[in-house]
Protein backbone atom coordinates (compact mmCIF):
# COMPACT_ATOMS: atom_id res chain seq x y z
CA UNK A 1 0.00 0.00 0.00
CA UNK A 2 1.22 3.40 -1.09
CA UNK A 3 1.33 6.87 1.00
CA UNK A 4 3.23 5.73 3.77
CA UNK A 5 -0.01 3.55 4.87
CA UNK A 6 -0.23 -0.91 5.73
CA UNK A 7 -3.37 -2.29 5.26
CA UNK A 8 -2.83 -3.42 8.99
CA UNK A 9 -1.32 -3.67 11.92
CA UNK A 10 1.33 -6.36 12.83
CA UNK A 11 3.11 -7.59 15.70
CA UNK A 12 6.11 -6.62 14.40
CA UNK A 13 4.88 -2.53 14.17
CA UNK A 14 6.33 -0.13 16.65
CA UNK A 15 3.74 1.71 18.46
CA UNK A 16 3.23 5.35 17.97
CA UNK A 17 1.85 6.61 21.23
CA UNK A 18 0.47 10.27 20.63
CA UNK A 19 -0.19 12.19 24.04
CA UNK A 20 -2.22 15.18 24.61
CA UNK A 21 -0.27 18.01 26.26
CA UNK A 22 -2.59 18.78 28.46
CA UNK A 23 -2.83 15.48 29.68
CA UNK A 24 1.21 14.77 29.90
CA UNK A 25 1.69 14.99 33.37
CA UNK A 26 -0.94 12.67 34.50
CA UNK A 27 -0.15 10.25 31.92
CA UNK A 28 3.49 9.79 32.66
CA UNK A 29 2.83 9.17 36.10
CA UNK A 30 1.45 5.89 34.94
CA UNK A 31 4.54 4.53 32.79
CA UNK A 32 6.75 2.39 33.94
CA UNK A 33 10.25 3.92 35.69
CA UNK A 34 12.35 2.87 32.49
CA UNK A 35 10.19 4.99 30.57
CA UNK A 36 9.78 7.76 32.88
CA UNK A 37 13.73 7.93 33.31
CA UNK A 38 14.10 8.28 29.33
CA UNK A 39 11.98 10.96 28.59
CA UNK A 40 13.73 12.85 31.74
CA UNK A 41 17.14 12.30 30.57
CA UNK A 42 16.79 13.08 27.12
CA UNK A 43 15.02 16.19 27.84
CA UNK A 44 11.85 15.57 26.23
CA UNK A 45 9.56 18.62 26.10
CA UNK A 46 5.94 18.01 26.34
CA UNK A 47 5.26 20.50 23.05
CA UNK A 48 2.84 19.28 20.48
CA UNK A 49 5.01 17.85 17.66
CA UNK A 50 7.66 17.00 19.88
CA UNK A 51 8.66 13.12 19.61
CA UNK A 52 11.46 10.81 21.73
CA UNK A 53 12.47 7.98 20.14
CA UNK A 54 12.18 4.87 23.01
CA UNK A 55 14.97 1.92 22.82
CA UNK A 56 14.11 -1.55 23.93
CA UNK A 57 16.63 -3.91 25.68
CA UNK A 58 18.36 -4.77 22.87
CA UNK A 59 19.03 -1.36 21.20
CA UNK A 60 15.69 -0.86 19.05
CA UNK A 61 13.21 1.37 18.70
CA UNK A 62 10.54 -0.20 21.35
CA UNK A 63 8.14 2.94 20.96
CA UNK A 64 7.84 6.49 19.58
CA UNK A 65 6.23 9.21 22.04
CA UNK A 66 4.31 12.21 20.81
CA UNK A 67 2.80 15.14 22.04
CA UNK A 68 -0.18 16.62 20.04
CA UNK A 69 -2.34 19.45 20.90
CA UNK A 70 -5.86 17.52 20.57
CA UNK A 71 -6.88 13.79 19.66
CA UNK A 72 -8.49 15.19 16.23
CA UNK A 73 -5.55 17.49 15.39
CA UNK A 74 -4.92 16.65 11.24
CA UNK A 75 -1.28 17.71 11.08
CA UNK A 76 -0.44 16.09 14.39
CA UNK A 77 1.39 13.64 12.90
CA UNK A 78 2.17 14.81 9.34
CA UNK A 79 5.80 15.48 9.88
CA UNK A 80 6.56 12.05 11.29
CA UNK A 81 6.76 9.98 7.69
CA UNK A 82 10.05 11.55 6.85
CA UNK A 83 11.41 12.84 10.43
CA UNK A 84 10.78 9.33 11.93
CA UNK A 85 13.33 6.38 11.37
CA UNK A 86 12.56 4.18 8.36
CA UNK A 87 9.87 1.33 9.83
CA UNK A 88 6.34 0.22 9.80
CA UNK A 89 4.59 1.69 13.14
CA UNK A 90 1.14 1.82 14.60
CA UNK A 91 -1.16 4.19 16.52
CA UNK A 92 -0.84 3.46 20.47
CA UNK A 93 -4.33 5.15 21.77
CA UNK A 94 -7.34 5.19 22.90
CA UNK A 95 -8.71 7.60 21.00
CA UNK A 96 -12.20 7.55 19.15
CA UNK A 97 -12.03 5.84 15.28
CA UNK A 98 -13.00 9.06 13.84
CA UNK A 99 -9.59 10.87 16.13
CA UNK A 100 -8.21 8.20 14.65
CA UNK A 101 -8.79 8.53 11.29
CA UNK A 102 -7.79 12.40 11.20
CA UNK A 103 -4.11 11.05 13.05
CA UNK A 104 -3.40 8.50 10.44
CA UNK A 105 -5.10 11.32 7.45
CA UNK A 106 -2.69 13.48 8.58
CA UNK A 107 0.55 10.86 8.50
CA UNK A 108 -0.30 9.73 4.67
CA UNK A 109 -1.23 13.85 3.84
CA UNK A 110 2.79 13.77 5.11
CA UNK A 111 4.26 10.68 3.69
CA UNK A 112 3.23 12.28 0.06
CA UNK A 113 6.34 12.80 -1.96
CA UNK A 114 6.66 14.08 -6.16
CA UNK A 115 9.11 11.12 -7.17
CA UNK A 116 8.08 11.86 -10.75
CA UNK A 117 11.79 13.73 -11.83
CA UNK A 118 13.78 12.92 -8.84
CA UNK A 119 13.89 9.37 -7.04
CA UNK A 120 13.59 10.31 -2.83
CA UNK A 121 16.67 9.99 -0.52
CA UNK A 122 14.77 8.29 1.73
CA UNK A 123 11.90 5.85 2.68
CA UNK A 124 8.95 7.22 4.33
CA UNK A 125 8.12 5.80 8.01
CA UNK A 126 4.52 3.82 7.60
CA UNK A 127 1.86 3.49 9.90
CA UNK A 128 -0.68 0.73 9.94
CA UNK A 129 -4.64 1.49 9.22
CA UNK A 130 -6.51 0.59 12.31
CA UNK A 131 -9.30 -1.70 11.94
CA UNK A 132 -12.14 0.14 13.72
CA UNK A 133 -10.90 2.93 11.18
CA UNK A 134 -13.34 3.35 8.23
CA UNK A 135 -10.11 3.06 5.86
CA UNK A 136 -11.61 3.33 2.59
CA UNK A 137 -12.79 7.18 3.57
CA UNK A 138 -8.91 7.52 4.17
CA UNK A 139 -7.80 6.12 1.01
CA UNK A 140 -9.73 8.09 -0.92
CA UNK A 141 -9.41 11.31 0.64
CA UNK A 142 -5.37 10.61 0.08
CA UNK A 143 -5.78 9.31 -3.94
CA UNK A 144 -7.66 12.71 -4.37
CA UNK A 145 -5.01 14.95 -2.64
CA UNK A 146 -2.59 13.26 -4.27
CA UNK A 147 -4.09 13.79 -7.91
CA UNK A 148 -4.33 17.68 -7.12
CA UNK A 149 -0.73 17.65 -5.69
CA UNK A 150 1.09 15.79 -8.81
CA UNK A 151 -1.14 17.55 -11.23
CA UNK A 152 0.18 21.20 -10.16
CA UNK A 153 3.61 19.91 -9.53
CA UNK A 154 3.79 18.43 -12.60
CA UNK A 155 5.79 21.65 -15.37
CA UNK A 156 3.52 22.78 -17.99
CA UNK A 157 6.79 20.97 -20.38
CA UNK A 158 4.72 17.51 -18.97
CA UNK A 159 1.45 19.01 -18.59
CA UNK A 160 -0.83 21.16 -21.30
CA UNK A 161 -4.33 21.05 -21.97
CA UNK A 162 -3.92 17.86 -23.83
CA UNK A 163 -2.50 15.75 -20.81
CA UNK A 164 -5.35 17.72 -18.48
CA UNK A 165 -7.74 16.61 -20.80
CA UNK A 166 -5.95 12.65 -20.45
CA UNK A 167 -6.08 12.98 -17.04
CA UNK A 168 -9.98 13.52 -17.05
CA UNK A 169 -10.43 11.21 -19.07
CA UNK A 170 -8.51 8.38 -17.21
CA UNK A 171 -10.84 9.34 -14.56
CA UNK A 172 -14.22 8.88 -16.53
CA UNK A 173 -12.95 5.55 -18.08
CA UNK A 174 -12.14 4.51 -14.04
CA UNK A 175 -15.25 5.22 -13.02
CA UNK A 176 -17.84 4.93 -15.64
CA UNK A 177 -18.10 8.89 -16.74
CA UNK A 178 -18.54 10.20 -20.67
CA UNK A 179 -16.10 12.14 -21.34
CA UNK A 180 -16.09 15.17 -24.37
CA UNK A 181 -14.01 18.51 -25.09
CA UNK A 182 -14.08 21.17 -27.46
CA UNK A 183 -11.12 22.07 -29.04
CA UNK A 184 -9.29 24.77 -31.25
CA UNK A 185 -11.56 26.28 -33.55
CA UNK A 186 -14.26 23.76 -32.23
CA UNK A 187 -14.35 26.54 -29.41
CA UNK A 188 -16.03 29.07 -31.82
CA UNK A 189 -17.97 26.56 -33.58
CA UNK A 190 -19.61 25.72 -30.48
CA UNK A 191 -19.76 29.53 -29.13
CA UNK A 192 -16.87 29.57 -26.52
CA UNK A 193 -15.13 32.41 -27.92
CA UNK A 194 -13.47 33.53 -24.85
CA UNK A 195 -11.56 30.44 -24.23
CA UNK A 196 -10.81 30.65 -27.98
CA UNK A 197 -9.28 33.86 -27.59
CA UNK A 198 -7.10 33.16 -24.21
CA UNK A 199 -5.79 29.75 -25.69
CA UNK A 200 -5.60 30.70 -29.44
CA UNK A 201 -1.64 32.15 -29.53
CA UNK A 202 -0.22 28.58 -27.97
CA UNK A 203 0.66 25.48 -29.44
CA UNK A 204 -0.93 23.59 -27.21
CA UNK A 205 -5.37 23.86 -28.50
CA UNK A 206 -7.39 25.50 -25.91
CA UNK A 207 -10.28 23.12 -25.07
CA UNK A 208 -13.56 22.58 -22.57
CA UNK A 209 -13.16 19.41 -20.66
CA UNK A 210 -16.70 18.14 -20.18
CA UNK A 211 -17.17 15.29 -17.90
CA UNK A 212 -20.59 13.80 -17.11
CA UNK A 213 -21.35 10.92 -14.29
CA UNK A 214 -24.31 9.79 -12.05
CA UNK A 215 -27.90 8.77 -12.21
CA UNK A 216 -30.10 11.24 -13.94
CA UNK A 217 -32.26 11.21 -11.43
CA UNK A 218 -30.05 12.52 -8.86
CA UNK A 219 -29.85 16.22 -8.06
CA UNK A 220 -26.93 17.77 -10.48
CA UNK A 221 -23.69 19.42 -8.71
CA UNK A 222 -21.50 21.30 -11.65
CA UNK A 223 -18.04 21.60 -10.32
CA UNK A 224 -15.51 24.18 -12.39
CA UNK A 225 -11.89 24.62 -13.04
CA UNK A 226 -9.41 27.15 -14.27
CA UNK A 227 -7.13 25.36 -16.57
CA UNK A 228 -4.62 27.51 -17.06
CA UNK A 229 -1.55 25.03 -17.75
CA UNK A 230 0.99 28.38 -18.23
CA UNK A 231 0.38 31.86 -17.90
CA UNK A 232 2.92 33.91 -19.33
CA UNK A 233 0.78 36.93 -18.74
CA UNK A 234 -0.01 37.13 -22.27
CA UNK A 235 0.96 40.60 -24.21
CA UNK A 236 0.67 41.95 -20.62
CA UNK A 237 3.98 39.68 -19.96
CA UNK A 238 4.40 38.69 -16.78
CA UNK A 239 8.09 39.32 -14.95
CA UNK A 240 10.19 36.11 -14.61
CA UNK A 241 9.85 36.17 -11.04
CA UNK A 242 5.72 36.28 -10.99
CA UNK A 243 6.31 33.95 -13.83
CA UNK A 244 8.23 31.15 -12.42
CA UNK A 245 5.34 29.49 -10.40
CA UNK A 246 2.80 29.70 -13.33
CA UNK A 247 2.70 26.12 -13.48
CA UNK A 248 0.29 26.26 -10.96
CA UNK A 249 -2.05 28.01 -12.58
CA UNK A 250 -4.23 24.87 -13.21
CA UNK A 251 -4.64 24.67 -9.86
CA UNK A 252 -8.54 24.81 -10.11
CA UNK A 253 -8.71 22.38 -12.54
CA UNK A 254 -6.94 19.94 -10.72
CA UNK A 255 -8.88 20.56 -7.64
CA UNK A 256 -12.08 20.20 -9.73
CA UNK A 257 -10.87 16.85 -10.78
CA UNK A 258 -9.93 15.63 -7.45
CA UNK A 259 -12.91 16.23 -6.01
CA UNK A 260 -14.88 14.64 -9.20
CA UNK A 261 -12.64 11.43 -7.79
CA UNK A 262 -13.20 11.54 -4.59
CA UNK A 263 -17.07 11.80 -5.46
CA UNK A 264 -17.34 9.51 -7.84
CA UNK A 265 -15.12 7.10 -5.35
CA UNK A 266 -17.39 7.45 -2.94
CA UNK A 267 -20.12 6.85 -5.29
CA UNK A 268 -22.13 9.68 -3.70
CA UNK A 269 -25.42 10.30 -4.94
CA UNK A 270 -25.44 13.10 -7.48
CA UNK A 271 -25.53 14.05 -10.92
CA UNK A 272 -22.28 15.10 -11.28
CA UNK A 273 -20.32 17.32 -14.13
CA UNK A 274 -17.31 18.73 -14.15
CA UNK A 275 -16.25 21.73 -16.98
CA UNK A 276 -12.70 22.40 -17.45
CA UNK A 277 -11.48 25.78 -19.24
CA UNK A 278 -7.53 24.64 -20.09
CA UNK A 279 -5.49 26.65 -22.09
CA UNK A 280 -1.71 28.29 -22.25
CA UNK A 281 -1.54 31.78 -21.90
CA UNK A 282 1.14 31.87 -24.69
CA UNK A 283 2.66 35.13 -26.73
CA UNK A 284 2.56 34.82 -30.32
CA UNK A 285 1.24 37.32 -33.08
CA UNK A 286 -2.40 36.09 -32.88
CA UNK A 287 -2.53 36.56 -29.19
CA UNK A 288 -5.58 38.73 -27.98
CA UNK A 289 -4.78 42.18 -27.57
CA UNK A 290 -5.27 45.14 -24.52
CA UNK A 291 -8.36 46.97 -26.03
CA UNK A 292 -10.04 43.58 -28.02
CA UNK A 293 -13.58 43.70 -27.03
CA UNK A 294 -14.62 40.22 -27.39
CA UNK A 295 -18.42 39.02 -27.13
CA UNK A 296 -18.75 36.06 -24.35
CA UNK A 297 -20.57 32.90 -24.88
CA UNK A 298 -23.29 34.65 -22.89
CA UNK A 299 -23.64 37.38 -25.36
CA UNK A 300 -22.09 39.75 -23.03
CA UNK A 301 -19.16 41.84 -24.46
CA UNK A 302 -15.94 42.38 -22.99
CA UNK A 303 -13.29 44.64 -23.41
CA UNK A 304 -9.66 43.29 -21.93
CA UNK A 305 -8.53 46.02 -20.38
CA UNK A 306 -5.46 43.54 -18.98
CA UNK A 307 -4.27 39.65 -20.70
CA UNK A 308 -2.72 39.12 -17.65
CA UNK A 309 -6.61 38.32 -15.78
CA UNK A 310 -7.42 35.46 -18.16
CA UNK A 311 -8.16 33.31 -16.15
CA UNK A 312 -11.84 34.60 -15.70
CA UNK A 313 -12.51 34.93 -19.19
CA UNK A 314 -12.54 31.61 -19.89
CA UNK A 315 -14.44 30.86 -16.64
CA UNK A 316 -16.79 32.93 -17.34
CA UNK A 317 -17.74 30.90 -20.94
CA UNK A 318 -17.49 27.71 -18.90
CA UNK A 319 -20.07 29.62 -16.10
CA UNK A 320 -22.62 30.44 -18.89
CA UNK A 321 -22.80 26.86 -20.17
CA UNK A 322 -22.72 24.93 -16.46
CA UNK A 323 -25.76 27.40 -15.89
CA UNK A 324 -27.51 26.61 -18.94
CA UNK A 325 -28.16 23.18 -17.36
CA UNK A 326 -29.92 24.85 -14.13
CA UNK A 327 -27.64 22.68 -11.77
CA UNK A 328 -28.50 22.49 -7.82
CA UNK A 329 -25.44 23.71 -7.09
CA UNK A 330 -22.31 25.40 -9.26
CA UNK A 331 -18.78 25.65 -7.29
CA UNK A 332 -15.39 26.88 -9.18
CA UNK A 333 -12.09 26.40 -8.11
CA UNK A 334 -9.45 29.36 -9.46
CA UNK A 335 -6.28 30.34 -8.81
CA UNK A 336 -7.43 33.83 -9.54
CA UNK A 337 -6.13 36.38 -8.18
CA UNK A 338 -3.01 38.10 -6.41
CA UNK A 339 -5.25 40.26 -4.43
CA UNK A 340 -7.00 37.11 -2.65
CA UNK A 341 -2.96 36.34 -1.33
CA UNK A 342 -2.59 39.89 0.10
CA UNK A 343 -6.24 39.77 1.97
CA UNK A 344 -5.86 36.46 2.92
CA UNK A 345 -2.03 35.40 2.65
CA UNK A 346 -0.93 31.53 0.84
CA UNK A 347 -2.49 29.38 3.10
CA UNK A 348 -6.10 30.67 3.36
CA UNK A 349 -8.67 30.34 0.01
CA UNK A 350 -11.18 33.13 -0.47
CA UNK A 351 -14.89 32.32 -1.04
CA UNK A 352 -17.38 34.02 -2.31
CA UNK A 353 -20.78 32.96 -2.56
CA UNK A 354 -24.49 34.21 -3.54
CA UNK A 355 -26.45 32.00 -1.35
CA UNK A 356 -26.01 32.04 2.36
CA UNK A 357 -27.05 28.64 3.20
CA UNK A 358 -24.36 27.41 0.86
CA UNK A 359 -21.29 29.54 2.10
CA UNK A 360 -22.71 28.97 5.98
CA UNK A 361 -22.27 25.22 5.07
CA UNK A 362 -18.96 25.01 2.96
CA UNK A 363 -17.48 27.68 5.86
CA UNK A 364 -18.59 25.09 9.05
CA UNK A 365 -17.13 21.99 6.89
CA UNK A 366 -13.84 24.19 5.92
CA UNK A 367 -13.76 24.30 10.00
CA UNK A 368 -14.19 20.57 10.40
CA UNK A 369 -12.11 19.09 7.92
CA UNK A 370 -9.25 21.43 8.97
CA UNK A 371 -9.55 22.36 5.61
CA UNK A 372 -9.82 26.27 5.98
CA UNK A 373 -11.37 28.88 3.81
CA UNK A 374 -12.54 32.71 4.76
CA UNK A 375 -15.64 34.16 2.83
CA UNK A 376 -15.04 37.94 1.13
CA UNK A 377 -18.03 39.59 0.24
CA UNK A 378 -19.76 40.18 -3.34
CA UNK A 379 -19.98 43.68 -2.74
CA UNK A 380 -22.51 44.95 -5.15
CA UNK A 381 -21.15 48.68 -5.00
CA UNK A 382 -17.73 47.68 -6.65
CA UNK A 383 -19.46 46.61 -9.88
CA UNK A 384 -19.02 49.81 -11.53
CA UNK A 385 -15.40 49.49 -11.37
CA UNK A 386 -16.17 47.17 -14.41
CA UNK A 387 -17.99 49.29 -16.55
CA UNK A 388 -16.46 49.60 -19.69
CA UNK A 389 -17.01 52.89 -21.85
CA UNK A 390 -17.78 50.42 -25.04
CA UNK A 391 -18.54 46.80 -24.29
CA UNK A 392 -20.83 45.62 -21.75
CA UNK A 393 -17.40 45.08 -19.00
CA UNK A 394 -13.92 45.08 -18.74
CA UNK A 395 -11.81 42.06 -17.42
CA UNK A 396 -10.01 43.99 -15.18
CA UNK A 397 -10.60 47.53 -13.35
CA UNK A 398 -8.34 49.95 -13.66
CA UNK A 399 -8.16 50.07 -9.55
CA UNK A 400 -5.67 48.01 -7.86
CA UNK A 401 -7.88 48.01 -4.71
CA UNK A 402 -10.96 44.94 -4.06
CA UNK A 403 -9.17 42.90 -6.92
CA UNK A 404 -10.28 39.81 -5.77
CA UNK A 405 -13.98 41.02 -5.47
CA UNK A 406 -14.54 42.74 -8.43
CA UNK A 407 -12.91 39.65 -10.19
CA UNK A 408 -15.41 37.67 -8.31
CA UNK A 409 -18.39 39.75 -9.27
CA UNK A 410 -17.27 39.73 -13.23
CA UNK A 411 -17.52 36.00 -12.65
CA UNK A 412 -21.10 36.33 -10.86
CA UNK A 413 -22.32 38.16 -14.36
CA UNK A 414 -22.28 34.97 -16.16
CA UNK A 415 -23.90 33.21 -13.16
CA UNK A 416 -27.96 32.65 -13.90
CA UNK A 417 -29.60 34.08 -10.69
CA UNK A 418 -31.52 31.59 -8.88
CA UNK A 419 -28.51 29.12 -8.97
CA UNK A 420 -26.32 28.53 -5.61
CA UNK A 421 -22.59 29.28 -6.71
CA UNK A 422 -19.66 29.18 -4.54
CA UNK A 423 -16.17 30.63 -5.96
CA UNK A 424 -13.17 30.10 -4.11
CA UNK A 425 -9.94 31.86 -5.41
CA UNK A 426 -7.17 30.10 -3.96
CA UNK A 427 -3.27 29.58 -3.98
CA UNK A 428 -2.91 25.70 -4.45
CA UNK A 429 0.67 25.84 -3.39
CA UNK A 430 2.70 25.47 -0.45
CA UNK A 431 5.42 28.44 -0.47
CA UNK A 432 7.11 25.88 2.55
CA UNK A 433 6.93 22.62 4.17
CA UNK A 434 4.86 22.52 7.25
CA UNK A 435 3.71 18.91 9.24
CA UNK A 436 1.11 17.35 6.67
CA UNK A 437 1.73 19.72 3.80
CA UNK A 438 5.29 19.35 2.23
CA UNK A 439 5.98 22.67 -0.09
CA UNK A 440 4.56 22.40 -3.76
CA UNK A 441 1.04 21.73 -5.39
CA UNK A 442 -1.58 21.62 -2.72
CA UNK A 443 -5.66 20.45 -2.61
CA UNK A 444 -7.13 23.75 -1.06
CA UNK A 445 -11.00 23.58 0.04
CA UNK A 446 -11.36 20.45 -1.47
CA UNK A 447 -11.79 18.38 1.61
CA UNK A 448 -13.67 21.63 2.55
CA UNK A 449 -16.01 20.97 -0.25
CA UNK A 450 -16.42 17.76 -0.64
CA UNK A 451 -17.64 17.20 3.56
CA UNK A 452 -20.41 19.65 2.74
CA UNK A 453 -21.36 17.36 0.00
CA UNK A 454 -21.28 14.23 1.63
CA UNK A 455 -23.17 15.60 4.26
CA UNK A 456 -25.81 17.26 2.42
CA UNK A 457 -26.38 14.83 -0.74
CA UNK A 458 -24.45 11.94 1.01
CA UNK A 459 -27.00 11.82 4.86
CA UNK A 460 -23.53 11.12 6.39
CA UNK A 461 -22.75 14.27 8.93
CA UNK A 462 -19.19 13.18 10.31
CA UNK A 463 -20.07 16.20 12.62
CA UNK A 464 -22.68 13.81 14.87
CA UNK A 465 -20.88 11.01 14.07
CA UNK A 466 -17.81 12.06 16.30
CA UNK A 467 -19.58 14.64 18.40
CA UNK A 468 -17.58 17.35 17.12
CA UNK A 469 -17.19 21.03 18.39
CA UNK A 470 -17.86 22.62 15.04
CA UNK A 471 -21.23 24.03 14.36
CA UNK A 472 -23.16 21.99 12.20
CA UNK A 473 -23.55 21.85 8.55
CA UNK A 474 -26.09 24.26 7.07
CA UNK A 475 -28.27 21.90 4.52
Amino acid sequence: MSHGLLPSRTTGNIPLIPVIESEFAAWLEKQDEMLRCWLVATGFKAKPGQFCLVPGAEGQVRAVVICISKADDLWALGHLPTALPEGDYMLDAAFAPWQMERLILGWALGAYQFIRYKTPKRAVARLALDAACDARHILRQVDAVTLVRDLINTPAEDLMPEQLAETAQTLAQEFGATFEQTIGEELLAHNFPLIHAVGRASTHSPRLLDLRWGDPAHPQVTLLGKGVCFDSGGLDLKPSSAMRLMKKDMGGAATALGLAQLIMSTQLPVRLRVLVAAVDNAVAGNAFRPGDVIRSRKGLTVEIHNTDAEGRLILCDALAEAGSEQPQVMIDFATLTGAARVALGTQMPALFCNDESLASGLLAAAECEQDPCWRLPLHSPYREMLDSKIADLVNAPDSSYAGAITAALFLQEFVPSGIPWAHFDLMAWNLKTQPGRPEGGEAMAMRAVFGWLEQRYGGVDRLSMHSSPCSPLST
